[in-house]
């Protein structure tokens, strides 16, 4: 196992001009971190490539690995058109990926107003297909792609195993979510538990959660239910952390750990207060 940071983390810090791109793999690396998640919020790697390097050489100065590159997508469009223009885009991200180095990419599946589940039985077939076709270009370059458990639309556990299994391809996985399963609702352990076995790269996050009768104001969301939900510090929210890293280390998983903080506190500070926090807690586990 090896236990990281995603950029993600520190997104707030990258848009307040606080911290370049390059520097937040610096960043990562004083906290402790054994590797760096690339996820272009803040900066771009299509409208600026010389990050693209700048970035790889970095990590690698540093010692740390750089895990996967993680990036939005939504084959869920109008035409199929859309949806060609679309799958070639994301092909365009493949090779980004590759010229960083990560042999694993997670890329959106599907974002839309109707979250049914017949609308995601009905449109099955066609992002699968979708999925189907990034993940054999994607294996040219020896790259694992992956669809993460967020977006409602491919977020409960069972519409990823759906998706997974439709795809069908030995390269195309799950970014495992911990803290997204309780946007819809489900038990953070009891999904971990169903969906370990599919995960290419498991993110850690903790959320707080309260009825959502009880009007909590700022930094809350609801959940699909209408429960509220706000951004905690692994190990500080509700989520069972010993419970589910427990189930994670017990599976055989022995990837890539990455935290993924969007708690009120100061990035930096949640970021490595979380990536401790998980670093002891897997070791009692």
């Amino acid at each position: 196992m090896k236990l990281g940071v995603s950029t993600y983390s520190l997104y707030k810090a990258i848009a307040a001009g606080e911290l370049s791109p390059v520097q937040v793999v610096e960043e990562i690396a004083a906290m402790g971190g054994e590797h760096v998640e690339v996820v272009p919020i803040g900066f771009s790697l299509t409208e600026r490539p010389e990050l693209i390097g700048q970035i790889r050489d970095k990590a690698q100065e540093l010692g740390l690995e750089v895990s996967n590159y993680a990036i939005g997508a939504n084959f869920y469009t109008e035409t199929e058109e859309a949806r060609q223009q679309e799958i070639e885009r994301v092909k365009g991200e493949v090779e980004i990926a590759r010229q960083l180095g990560v042999k694993l990419m997670r890329h959106d599946v599907a974002s839309a107003p109707d979250t049914s589940i017949q609308a995601f039985n009905a449109r099955l077939d066609k992002l699968a297909d979708a999925c189907r076709q990034v993940a054999d270009y994607a294996a040219e370059a020896g790259i694992t792609t992956s669809v993460e458990n967020h977006g409602y639309f491919v977020q409960a556990s069972d519409r990823v195993q759906a998706l997974v299994a439709a795809t069908d391809r030995a390269n195309f996985k799950t970014t495992l979510d911990i803290g997204n399963f309780m946007v819809v609702d489900e038990d953070s352990v009891a999904a971990v538990k169903k969906n370990i076995g599919i995960a290419s790269m498991v993110h850690i996050k903790d959320f707080y959660l309260r009825p959502g009768s009880r009007g909590l104001g700022e930094g809350w969301f609801k959940t699909a239910s209408g429960n509220a939900l706000r951004g905690a510090i692994a190990g500080h929210g509700d989520i069972d952390m010993h419970e589910v890293l427990r189930t994670i280390k017990h599976a055989g998983y022995d990837g890539y750990l990455s935290i993924e903080f969007e708690g009120m506190e100061e990035c930096k500070l949640g970021a490595r207060l979380a990536l401790e926090n998980v670093k002891r807690i897997w070791d009692e586990v």
